[in-house]
């Protein structure tokens, strides 16, 4: 019996948690080894990519790819979550803010950030989610972390309303962004809607609504593991470098091939066989699945 692993492109609704996601999952599929690689809000809908069995080894090289959101900001409001699902927390005028104005203001966004995720979220502090310190009233500071906003763009004006196209780093929180934007302009703001429309090069388009899956179709849409790693250089190894590869040893690299701190590896029967770092003199096995 062969080996069930590879990944799923998931449209995820809203209203479900990235594990509430998994679960289903694991019981439409009967496998426990099921991840997500990188998590959306219930509030969030969009691509939330999924590794089952041993493709869950992979997560790793998924989470850290560009993300783009498409993110409605409601101006005038903040809350205490950074978006609709929390409490008000203050209100202030937005009526005279000009197009022109906000976009100044997100300028000051863009490229390299410092920024400082929600109090509200699944990050942990001394083992605990920050969200279950915040709702027992423990109060917790925050470090700001380094992110990078490559694009920024307004989609619509309809205040109060404002729709923002986003493509960021891994571990960017549009929620936080838009706090902080609504901040900037001294009027507040809060995430009302989020899609996120791509992680690396899968895009939501071509994704599956979670909705659709069934016992009986899910693995029509399971996409093969090394897809995981597609945006990793491709590196062709001859059957001595797979067996010494596999056996723990570290045949020289070769000179047609330059190094790399990621590659992912074929054998000559064009099977994929692990995740492997190029050195200059040798090649060292990461992952190695066959």
């Amino acid at each position: 019996m062969s080996t069930i692993e590879g990944v799923l492109n998931i449209d995820k609704p809203t209203g479900m948690t990235s594990h509430d996601v998994v679960n289903r999952i694991r019981r439409l599929a009967g496998i426990r080894r099921v991840g997500h690689a990188g998590t959306l809000d219930p509030l969030a809908t969009g691509a939330l990519l999924l590794c089952v069995g041993r493709a869950t080894r992979l997560v790793e090289y998924l989470v850290g790819q560009r993300k783009v959101y498409e993110a409605t900001v409601r101006l005038g409001q903040a809350t205490n979550t950074y978006d609709a699902e929390g409490t008000v927390a203050a209100e202030r005028p937005f009526a005279h803010i000009t197009p022109e104005q906000f976009q100044q203001t997100l300028a000051q966004f863009r490229g390299p950030i410092q920024q400082r995720p929600p109090i509200y979220s699944a990050i942990k502090q001394n083992g605990q989610p920050l969200y279950k310190l915040a709702r027992q009233g423990i109060k917790v500071t925050v470090p700001p972390r380094a992110v990078t906003i490559y694009q920024l763009e307004l989609l619509d004006w309809a205040l109060p309303d404002v729709r923002l196209r986003i493509v960021c780093s891994s571990g960017t929180y549009i929620r936080s962004l838009a706090h902080d934007v609504g901040q900037a302009l001294g009027c507040g703001g809060h995430i009302t809607a989020l899609r996120r429309t791509a992680v690396g090069d899968f895009n939501v388009d071509t994704a599956v609504p979670l909705p659709d899956l069934t016992t009986e179709n899910w693995r029509e849409h399971l996409m093969a593991a090394d897809t995981a790693v597609a945006h990793l250089p491709r590196l062709d190894l001859t059957t001595t470098e797979t067996e010494q590869l596999q056996n723990g040893q570290r045949p020289p690299r070769p000179p047609d091939q330059p190094p790399a701190p990621l590659t992912r590896a074929y054998n000559p029967a064009d099977q994929f066989v692990g995740v492997v770092i190029v050195n200059e003199t040798y090649l060292q096995a990461r992952k190695m699945f066959l």
